[in-house]
């Protein structure tokens, strides 16, 4: 079994086209374990219920963003040693330190390539296969 097929992940991004192509991606590059949620609220209450162990989230959500979702992972007892990939189109240099401040392990953009995103992945956990 590779290290992707034993990984949890978990998308969190308010639009349904975005959560499709980070799963399609995902999934081929060996993930089996494939959770989504539209917002940073319903991605707390998934991670409460079964925590992952990456967490891949957009930044600009409705009723709690990416940073807020970012915070309220790192400040649980249970969730806080997931990794979290923040994702972002905005190439805003503010956020991603911010980001990385709250905890973040890494930070992908959009538009973003397959390999761009193994690249993200593979950074915080080594490599996949």
């Amino acid at each position: 079994m590779s290290l992707a097929e034993k990984i949890k992940v978990l998308i969190v991004d308010d639009q349904v086209t975005s959560r499709l192509l980070l799963s399609d991606a995902l999934t081929q590059l060996g993930f089996k374990q494939i959770t989504s949620a539209g917002d940073g609220v319903q991605g707390m209450k998934i991670m409460a219920q079964q925590p992952h162990h990456l967490v891949i989230s957009d930044f600009n959500m409705p009723n709690m963003d990416g940073l807020g979702f970012l915070q309220a992972v790192r400040s649980n007892p249970t969730t806080k040693k997931a990794a979290f990939i923040i994702l972002t189109a905005q190439g805003d240099r503010a956020l991603v330190t911010k980001a990385a401040a709250l905890g973040a392990n890494n930070v992908l953009a959009k538009p973003f390539t397959i390999e761009k995103m193994k690249a993200a992945i593979e950074a915080v956990f080594g490599a996949l296969k």
